[in-house]
């Protein structure tokens, strides 16, 4: 446990932060698990739109900071290309 006060307040304000980025990194890890669990199914609409959605998700993580903007492009880019392939094999 820590001892100094600006420990102490260290210790306050990154659990502040913490609970403040897990809403958008758990919304991005959600948005990308349904888009992919879509695809999986074959579902050529549905995934379209969840790509969508997740990369929206992933933007919005990635401007807030919580995931750098390159992650974010790097997870965007493997949604697109899958959705990709989908869509050529239909």
């Amino acid at each position: 446990m820590a001892n100094k006060q600006s420990a102490i307040k260290r210790l306050r304000s990154s659990k502040r932060k913490q609970e403040r980025n897990r809403v958008h990194f758990g919304k991005a890890r959600t948005a990308v698990k349904k888009a992919r669990r879509l695809m999986d199914a074959g579902h050529l609409e549905e995934a379209r739109e969840a790509v969508q959605v997740a990369a929206s998700a992933l933007d919005k993580a990635a401007q807030k900071g919580v995931i750098h903007k390159n992650n974010a492009a790097r997870r965007k880019s493997r949604l697109m290309q899958r959705l990709d392939q989908m869509e050529r094999a239909a």
